[in-house]
């Protein structure tokens, strides 16, 4: 299959794009991929919603460039935060043409809210559900455009390169050139070929590779891993953000549900076993300092108290106001015999957001020719050391933007020799699932124990060696099976947790997300982390 744009991912990102690209040129073919459905993305999962200087006279652009230089520590790309912040508006304006729908007041204005590390309300919401709400609007705006295939459970295994067309690629040869991608068939079986002249990345994160997580299962860093294999440039890994409030239930493991940081935003009080309003202690901004302060002091509160969790005191907000604001998680708390007029509801962190990825220039053009990253896989410089809340989906859709704009205006060149097929001869299927689902769980549980909220040198020297040892095992398994998404998924996994582990390890000090107790101050020396 040739296409000229191809897009691996579905989420608001990747389907912003693909709107992009195929409107300014209806004569060319827009082809997206999706591993599962095409609903079923990280933006599905967003609740809060997205930040922008929204019609306020109490609020400004200067406002919201600060709240995000202050929350990346020192390691945003200030021209980043200036484009996004300034040109959010009107991609938030755009895709309430397409039909995107946000909670507005009784007088009829958008109802703003406010969540950690903001000096002002300036997040639209839908509900509890804001990303669903914007990933409907999307597919239904795709729908629209002829030009744009969306293909649902087709699982990309590698980018294609010269090294496929048997060239010596290193990090150091000059125009590394993406020319599509192989991908497994998961209604076939079969692996393909698929040829582009430009592809866009868009594959979201890479929460899974710990054992609890906010993010679907769907997020094992796929394009991360494939860029780094293609000898990409990847950045910033070791800031993993961990969101502070995931609801806790007895004996969960995987995807967890998350207590938006709106909650706060409206009021909600953390509070320790004690029944303690400990934020206080941790920073002036109590509830609603940044996530990695959040974080931590949580992570602090258990340790001190030997508990699995502390509590969100909602128990003082008027019932009915929070049903209309957040009825997905009132009914979720519900569902598991928490009423909130009555009860704090048990919180901790989990995995929620990779602030590094795939290292991109101020067009989401990549290290790697004809192939452009938008989205959470991508490290634009945007979010330094720590994102600010709810400018995720606002970087997605800058971002897709400015990568439609560079791709349409960007000359593309061909493959100087036919790409050969996927060779699969001497591999046979795994006789024993075990060998992958053990390998998983191994990979889970030592990221979540050595390298999570608070880390030191001896955890991450443990992990290192621990996922050497995965790595040799699972390329062997990798070298003489038969390609499966679970085998492929493992794999990545691998390879994002050891960029995770050598970014830490580079990282002499404690910045942002990144707090190794060997290091505790902050060097005016580390500035990125590139592999």
């Amino acid at each position: 299959m040739t296409t000229d744009f191809l897009v691996i991912g579905s989420g608001i990102a990747g389907l912003t794009y693909a709107v992009k690209v195929a409107e300014a040129q209806p004569q060319k073919s827009v082809l997206v991929l999706t591993k599962t459905t095409a609903d079923e993305t990280n933006t599905k999962y967003a609740q809060g919603g997205i930040a922008g200087v929204w019609n306020d006279e109490n609020d400004s652009f200067n406002k919201h460039i600060d709240d995000t230089l202050v929350a990346g520590d020192g390691l945003c790309n200030p021209t980043t935060v200036e484009a996004v912040v300034k040109e959010g508006p009107e991609r938030i304006r755009e895709i309430i043409g397409w039909g995107a729908n946000f909670d507005k007041d009784d007088d009829g204005d958008y109802s703003l809210g406010r969540e950690g590390g903001h000096s002002e309300d300036r997040i639209l919401h839908h509900k509890d559900v804001t990303g669903k709400e914007m990933e409907r609007a999307l597919l239904h705006k795709v729908a629209t455009l002829p030009n744009i295939t969306i293909i649902n459970h087709c699982f990309v295994i590698e980018l294609i390169t010269q090294h496929h067309l048997g060239y010596l690629v290193m990090k150091t040869t000059p125009n590394i050139t993406c020319y599509g991608v192989y991908v497994l068939n998961l209604k076939t079986k079969e692996i393909e070929k698929i040829v582009a002249t430009t592809t866009l990345l868009a594959t979201g994160g890479n929460g899974s590779v710990y054992r609890t997580t906010t993010n679907p299962a769907i997020a094992t860093g796929d394009g991360v891993a494939m860029v780094y294999r293609a000898k990409g440039r990847v950045e910033n890994m070791e800031f993993i953000q961990f969101h502070p409030t995931a609801l806790f239930e007895q004996g969960l493991k995987g995807h967890a549900f998350l207590i938006t940081e709106a909650v706060r935003g409206d009021g909600g009080i953390l509070r320790n076993h004690k029944g303690e309003a400990f934020m206080e202690r941790y920073d002036s901004r109590k509830d609603l300092a940044p996530r990695d302060i959040v974080a931590r002091a949580i992570d602090s509160e258990m340790k001190i108290n030997g508990t699995e969790h502390v509590f969100l005191d909602c128990r003082h907000f008027d019932v009915e106001k929070f049903i209309h604001h957040f009825p997905n998680i009132y009914d979720k708390c519900k569902s598991i015999g928490i009423d909130i007029s009555r009860d704090m509801i048990p919180v901790a962190p989990a995995a929620h957001y990779s602030c590094g990825g795939i290292q991109t220039n101020l067009h989401g053009a990549t290290t790697i020719n004809q192939l452009f990253a938008a989205g959470e896989c991508a490290s634009t410089g945007l979010h330094g050391a720590n994102r600010l809340a709810s400018n995720s989906l606002l970087e997605a859709m800058v971002f897709a933007h400015r990568a439609a704009q560079a791709s349409l205006a960007t000359p593309a060149s061909t493959p100087t020799a036919e790409i050969p097929d996927w060779d699969a001869r001497g591999t046979t299927t795994p006789r024993e699932m075990i060998l992958i689902t053990q390998s998983l769980k191994e990979l889970q549980l030592l990221m979540s124990d050595y390298v999570g909220i608070v880390r030191n040198n001896v955890r991450l020297e443990r992990a290192s060696r621990r996922l050497d040892l995965l790595h040799l095992e699972v390329e062997e398994l990798y070298r003489t099976s038969k390609v499966s998404p679970q085998l492929c998924e493992l794999r990545n996994m691998i390879t994002v947790g050891y960029l995770i582990v050598k970014g830490a390890q580079f990282r002499h000090e404690s910045r942002g997300l990144h707090f190794n107790t060997d290091y505790p101050q902050k060097s005016a020396l580390l500035q990125n982390i590139v592999l």
